[in-house]
């Protein structure tokens, strides 16, 4: 399935069929011995929502909601009738994120309440100093403005991978790390954006929980009001809606945008183990 561009392989597991999810993520993802995805999503059984959202980088690692990814299985969840609303609730994480349906191929989310809110970090490195932003969507974001760091020229021009590496393995950001998000300005209540995503540790073509940290930092930093439109690197547009309660907390967060199903098939589950131990 496909989430503005960011890419997973979806499964239903509600019978535990895959019992060893770390490393199924890593070669169910791989792009070249596998399906080939930016993650794994999986639907589980839930005791209190619809289901429970479970979801693993590429790398196999956890590292925590993924914005894309939910609207892709709320799709999943009812088109093949595990939900038969437009509206329902699912777990992820510990938290309840509620969906809604608007058409068949988009979704929106409700989000957590972020968190951690950092302005105006200095990020040393030995031939630059650059200063960013941080903000927790449900996972760690930091948002480099591109108006704030002119060494780093045009959003189209900056070297992602390397640049994104850099600051997601930075000090500043340690022990776990952090994805990268580049941000321009594009008009009245919109940004583009470009990301660097931990666990995939590359480039991907969209970052929902990045958009959400970007747009919600692009309020601050321009004066945006909600909506906040964000065109990500696939061409896609994700739109964030929120209510700003001051200058370092909101609420009421919304994720909006596409989600489809790329296709369906088959994998060999003793095959894949094969390619993760060979």
């Amino acid at each position: 399935m496909s989430g503005a561009g960011n890419d997973f392989v979806v499964v239903d597991n509600r019978e535990n069929i895959i019992i060893e999810p770390h490393q199924f993520s890593i070669s169910a993802c791989d792009r070249r011995l596998g399906i080939g995805a930016d993650g794994l999503l999986l639907v589980e059984k839930s005791d209190h929502a619809a289901f429970t959202m479970k979801y693993y980088n590429a790398d196999g690692s956890n590292a925590g909601m993924c914005g894309n990814g939910g609207r892709c299985i709320a799709k999943f969840a009812f088109d093949n009738d595990i939900i038969k609303t437009d509206s329902f609730i699912f777990e992820a994480f510990g938290f309840d994120y509620r969906a809604i349906r608007h058409a068949p191929l988009l979704y929106e989310l409700w989000m957590k309440n972020p968190i951690d809110l950092k302005r105006d970090q200095n990020i040393p490195f030995s031939d630059s100093l650059y200063k960013g932003n941080y903000l927790n969507t449900g996972t760690d974001h930091s948002i480099i403005f591109i108006e704030d760091n002119q060494q780093l020229g045009s959003l189209d021009a900056i070297d992602v991978f390397k640049i994104g590496r850099a600051i997601r393995y930075h000090d500043v950001y340690q022990p776990i790390g952090t994805n990268v998000n580049f941000v321009s300005k594009d008009g009245a209540n919109r940004i583009r954006i470009r990301t660097y995503e931990r666990g995939v540790e590359d480039e991907t073509l969209a970052c929902g929980t990045g958009s959400v940290a970007s747009a919600l930092l692009s309020s601050l930093r321009y004066g945006f009001q909600s909506p906040v439109s964000v065109m990500v690197k696939s061409g896609k547009t994700l739109e964030i809606n929120f209510e700003k309660i001051n200058q370092y907390e909101f609420q009421n967060v919304r994720l909006k945008g596409p989600a489809e199903t790329v296709f369906t098939g088959v994998i060999d589950i003793n095959n894949t183990f094969r390619l993760v131990y060979k």
